[in-house]
């Protein structure tokens, strides 16, 4: 398995590249840390996990060397960010149970291989709250969860009736390594068509 001094040499790589944010790798890896905290708050041991918009290797590379038992979809429809991905993956040794996947998320949350098949779903900088919940229930199973990371104020983000529309309880705020997220819990199943047709829900947010 990889170290995660093999980790941290990826995620310099995505930085130089463009692929990941500003600052040392070495924060960008706690606040990826903070997702598995967080999850594990909720009592989650995941099996399945789609991260969406991966980008630059973040969270989703740190989750898949962090719980080495589970299956990981990385979705990233840039086609340069998922080539550099897949490249990522297979340097880490980890193309045995993490798949790249370039297809625009709301296309691949009706995939019948995918939908609603994840128990767990993360999204660090993938879209505004409306957008991230919508496509995020096309993926997350019943009884899983949509883990976000969040501003530090975060109040009114997240419109508690339209999420239990898509078949999510109220958003519950999570603090782990000095990062805020938010946790939506999966109680029924989507509505068959969430999320809209590409695009649809950017223009159209539900809230």
């Amino acid at each position: 398995m990889a170290a995660r001094a093999d980790l941290l040499e990826v995620l310099d790589r995505a930085r130089d590249r463009g692929f990941l944010g500003p600052g040392d790798p070495a924060e960008h890896l706690d606040h990826a840390l903070g997702f598995a905290e967080s999850a594990t708050a909720e009592r989650v041991a995941p099996e399945r996990v789609a991260d969406l918009g991966t980008g630059g290797g973040v969270p989703g590379l740190v989750l898949a060397i962090e719980w080495p038992a589970a299956r990981f979809v990385l979705v990233e429809s840039s086609v340069k960010r998922s080539a550099w991905l897949s490249d990522a993956v297979s340097d880490l040794g980890l193309g045995d149970r993490v798949e790249v996947c370039s297809d625009r998320a709301e296309d691949l949350a009706h995939d019948p291989a995918r939908r609603e098949s994840f128990d767990l779903v993360t999204a660090r900088s993938f879209a505004a709250p409306p957008v991230t919940a919508e496509i995020g229930a096309g993926f997350v199973a019943v009884g899983g969860i949509l883990l976000v990371s969040e501003p530090p104020v975060s109040d009114g983000r997240w419109a508690e009736s339209e999420l239990a529309g898509l078949g999510f309880g109220p958003a519950k705020p999570r603090t782990a390594r000095g990062a805020h997220f938010a946790c939506m819990g999966k109680v029924r199943p989507a509505p068959d068509a969430v999320p809209r047709r590409r695009g649809r829900a950017a223009k159209r947010p539900l809230w």
